[in-house]
């Protein structure tokens, strides 16, 4: 069965939307990587936590308990002990969730894996043409200044020399009467 364009697009735009930024790394949690790839939470994480050979710090690590409230405040899940999870979320980076798929070993691991891959690079490319934006809009904010600068030292001796033409100084007024004066003439 051949995909079209656009049958291929919805998993890596719906991919791209669940990558969060956790500790300066794009990451996607256990729960979403798991049901990507069609196996449960438990499972996925199961397989991880036998194969910790291949997931070092930079490919997964277990978010803190102030990460996951943040999380869970952020997405309004339930508390723990509610029916909600009992163990911190682990976080798959690019790498980590590609080493995932060769654990799990099964044709959708592999057929998703290269979904996400491709979230990830679209990722990164709209971050990349965001910095560029960002970096032109420095330069074009800089220049701006630089005009506004030399306009408002500009508009000041204006200012200035209008101020002085309206209140021109007083005139020297010579006194009445007969002075000591030598050197006025």
């Amino acid at each position: 069965m051949t995909k079209t364009k656009d049958t291929a697009l919805v998993p890596v735009e719906r991919i791209a939307r669940s990558i969060l930024i956790l500790r300066g790394h794009r990451a996607l949690l256990d729960a979403e990587l798991a049901a990507l790839y069609g196996v449960t939470t438990t499972r996925l994480n199961q397989q991880v936590r036998r194969n910790l050979r291949r997931f070092p710090s930079d490919f997964m690590f277990q978010l803190s308990t102030e990460e996951h409230t943040a999380l869970m405040l952020q997405n309004a899940t339930s508390k723990p002990g509610r029916g909600g999870r009992r163990k911190l979320p682990l976080a798959f980076t690019e790498h980590g969730a590609i080493m995932a798929a060769t654990i799990l070993n099964s044709e959708r691991a592999v057929e998703m894996s290269i979904y996400v891959v491709r979230a990830f690079v679209q990722l990164r490319d709209l971050l990349a043409s965001n910095k560029e934006l960002a970096k032109r809009l420095d330069e074009l904010e800089e220049r701006i200044a630089r005009k506004l600068a030399t306009h408002d030292q500009a508009i000041t001796g204006m200012l200035k020399t209008l101020r002085e033409l309206m209140n021109p100084p007083e005139p020297k007024r010579r006194g009445i009467g007969f002075t000591a004066n030598f050197d006025e003439k």
